[in-house]
């Protein structure tokens, strides 16, 4: 009669009888997901979404009772719920992967697999007969049924004054302040020998800058040919060169009052 009420006149007071009369059904069903590590409560209200659909879609005259009807729903909203808030990523994407995500946690109970850590090949192959789905796929839905995103917020433990896990994240590599360090310095080097190679004569510069400074550096021949001069006399101005450059810069960092950085750069083939 409700039913008939509310599909033929759209009462709400008899959608809102037929939903808190069976809040009790989703509680039940609500209950038998708490495994999944989520609050009753929210697997309550997303089941509450689930009944009150089921209640705007139910027939009466297709002789189901709303309870038969509404537990599919019911189940349907929590299984989604679930499957959205157990993580960022996307645990199950097809009807088959669903399936696999709630079935997994039973079939390894019945089997007498322990609910935690790496699955052996043969749990897989056991659980893989059992399931009707490939090793593979059992193990790679176990790992990630295995590990829950957590919040960086979270509180380490029920006490008040307990902190949050971020509390306790380190960070393992350089501090701000050596890294700031680390940068003016590189910064200062780098001026160092611009300035250092600009004072070199013109010829020298040039063949420093085409022998240390480039990512792809000709060979000697081919700036022994450009200038008219033999391989080893190019080797020679190089040489030459890198020494003038790197006591230049070698003498501005002690004027400076910094540690001596050797300008050592292996000489290109």
């Amino acid at each position: 009669m409700l039913a008939v009420r509310w599909r033929e006149q759209g009462d709400v007071d008899a959608a809102h009888k037929l939903v808190t009369s069976h809040l009790r059904l989703v509680a039940k069903i609500a209950m038998k997901y708490r495994g999944y590590g989520l609050p009753v409560a929210d697997l309550v209200s997303e089941g509450n979404i689930g009944l009150m659909k089921a209640v705007k879609k139910f027939d009466p005259d297709k002789g189901f009772r709303l309870s038969t009807y509404a537990m599919w729903w019911i189940k349907a909203a929590i299984t989604e719920y679930i499957l959205k808030s157990w993580s960022m990523v996307k645990l199950g994407t097809v009807a088959s992967q669903k399936k696999l995500v709630f079935s997994l946690r039973n079939l390894k109970a019945r089997l007498n697999v322990l609910d935690s850590g790496e699955l052996t090949n043969e749990q897989a192959d056991q659980l893989s007969e059992a399931v009707g789905a490939s090793p593979e796929e059992i193990i790679h839905m176990n790992r990630r049924l295995s590990v829950r995103d957590l919040s960086l917020n979270a509180p380490m433990s029920n006490e008040e004054d307990a902190g949050e896990f971020q509390d306790n994240l380190m960070d393992e590599g350089p501090s701000p302040e050596t890294l700031t360090a680390a940068r003016e310095e590189r910064d200062w080097h780098a001026k160092a020998i611009s300035q250092a190679v600009s004072a070199l004569p013109e010829r020298e510069e040039h063949i420093f800058r085409e022998r240390r400074l480039k990512e792809d550096p000709p060979t000697l021949e081919e700036l022994g040919e450009r200038y008219g001069i033999s391989r080893e006399r190019v080797r020679q101005l190089e040489a030459r060169a890198f020494k003038r450059v790197q006591k230049a810069v070698l003498e501005a960092a002690r004027s400076a009052g910094l540690e001596p950085s050797a300008l050592a750069a292996p000489a290109p083939a």
